[in-house]
């Protein structure tokens, strides 16, 4: 069989280098480089063109000269905020039925939109800490979320990304100051129970656990010194690697669960021990970090040629090909 023509797709505004690591997989598995687009050409907006190539689709790009009938296309590293732009691209690789894993616009919105998340968390009996959605509230109706949350609590934006605007609240100040950050921003936001994930020695923790086609492909803790700050690696927390099978199973469980909930075929299901097992936020296109090129990074495009090499396209209902 040829070698697979595959279309990395990421948008360049991304900080997290996920496009870095998916072109090493791609390298590894098929020995040689994926064709790297810019996603932001496939927006609204955008100069990139999809037209129909017999039964498959050719991208176009005319002033990058791109003029490419990729066999598949990964789209990824896609910053919270863009991603509504690029629901009539996914729309159509749906339509031509591309091989991808990229698609699924409801799937993609729910899961970024956070206030949406925790109303299909309740649906679906998805465990997670209890939360108040606010829209531009007011000094008292903010106060009175925070008193029935028991003034211990995690204020969040409903679309965010990294925890820069993600604070933890304790105070009548804190709180104030919170509602401000955000007013001034016009965001609606999340104010959620702390969940009282901490250490013995005083660290705030939390899980990644990754989700493939219905299982678990690799886990990671994050430990966090300073436990008034987001437990994001990016935000200072220390990642230690866990193997599928050393991971708790109800977190296991809880992982798959929270990933069907959202429609997704892959994500990255951040959650934590304590309660029982509860699930904060489910992320479409989770961040690598060092030495999960083998454990994520090759899995996630071997996923995608498994489904080239058996003639079909993909979709979050049904099974992915062994």
């Amino acid at each position: 069989m040829s070698r697979p023509c595959i279309a990395l797709i990421t948008d360049p505004t991304s900080t997290e280098g996920c496009a870095d690591y998916l072109a090493r997989a791609v390298e590894r598995l098929t020995g040689t480089s994926p064709v790297r687009v810019d996603a932001r050409h496939f927006a609204t907006g955008g100069s990139g063109r999809g037209v129909p190539a017999g039964d498959r689709l050719r991208l176009q790009v005319p002033q990058e000269g791109l003029d490419l009938v990729p066999d598949v296309i990964v789209l990824y590293e896609i910053p919270p905020h863009r991603r509504r732009a690029l629901a009539g691209f996914q729309r159509l690789l749906e339509h031509h039925d591309v091989v991808t894993l990229g698609t699924g616009v409801a799937a993609w919105r729910i899961a970024t939109r956070k206030d949406l998340t925790v109303d299909r968390f309740r649906r679906d009996d998805i465990a997670h800490m209890e939360t108040v959605v606010l829209s531009r509230p007011g000094v008292a109706e903010a106060a009175a979320a925070f008193d029935k949350l028991g003034r211990d609590t995690w204020a969040r934006p409903v679309v965010g990304t990294g925890g820069d605007d993600t604070f933890h609240l304790t105070t009548d100040g804190e709180l104030e100051r919170a509602t401000a950050f955000y007013a001034e921003r016009g965001t609606d936001w999340l104010l959620s129970r702390d969940a009282g994930n901490i250490t013995a020695d005083g660290r705030r923790h939390q899980f990644r656990v990754f989700v493939l086609g219905g299982r678990v492909l690799h886990a990671r803790e994050h430990l966090q010194s300073e436990p008034d700050t987001p437990c994001n690696t990016c935000r200072g927390a220390v990642p230690v690697p866990i193997a599928p099978a050393d991971l708790h199973p109800r977190l296991a469980r809880l992982a798959v669960a929270a990933t069907a909930s959202m429609g997704l075929p892959f994500a990255g299901v951040d959650l934590a021990v304590e309660n029982g097992g509860v699930v904060f936020e489910v992320n479409v296109q989770p961040a690598f970090v060092d030495g999960e090129l083998p454990t994520v990074a090759v899995p996630y495009i071997e996923a995608h040629l498994n489904a080239w090499a058996a003639g079909r396209g993909f979709r979050p209902d049904t099974a992915l090909p062994a």
